[in-house]
């Protein structure tokens, strides 16, 4: 990790790549709750890129039993 590497658990949004990593949940599996609805509240569009909002998508799991 070079000295401009931020910790993936301080960053305020992740990657679907660094999601998957963070919540132990595949890739395809976040693509397809992404677009389950039109714009979830933990997701943001960076042009084209999904970014998940880190602290939401952690209350949207806590307050789920399944995925």
């Amino acid at each position: 990790m070079s000295g401009k590497d931020i910790p993936i658990w301080e960053k305020y949004t992740l990657t679907i790549e660094e999601a998957a990593r963070y919540f132990r949940i595949g890739e395809g599996k976040l693509r397809r709750l992404a677009e389950e609805k039109p714009t979830p509240e933990w997701v943001v569009m960076n042009g084209n890129r999904v970014q998940v909002k880190r602290k939401v998508f952690e209350r949207m799991i806590d307050a789920t039993d399944v995925i």
